[in-house]
């Protein structure tokens, strides 16, 4: 499983079926959802996204800017990953 802490979720409109799934690993494209071992701290997560597995987001206690970067941004210290958003399987932000 993940680990998520101080963390809101808002979760998927819809589920993947098998075919769809299949279709992502073949893509190299995590599902929808927070991949096996990842780790989130302080963040939102809007809906449909795929975060992959063993992601670190937040968890070096880094005081970080605002700003705007290609598949999330940063407002008051706070990791916002915005709906139907991929990050990569171990990805460390």
């Amino acid at each position: 499983g993940a680990a998520l802490d101080g963390v809101i979720c808002m979760g998927s409109d819809f589920y993947e079926t098998s075919e769809q799934k299949e279709e992502n690993r073949s893509r190299d494209i995590p599902n929808i959802g927070i991949g096996r071992g990842s780790l989130i701290r302080k963040a939102i997560i809007d809906k449909n996204t795929r975060v992959g597995n063993d992601c670190r987001i937040g968890v070096d206690n880094l005081n970080r800017e605002d700003g705007d970067y290609e598949s999330y941004y940063i407002r008051d210290d706070i990791i916002i990953i915005p709906k139907n958003s991929i990050i990569p399987s171990g990805t460390v932000i």
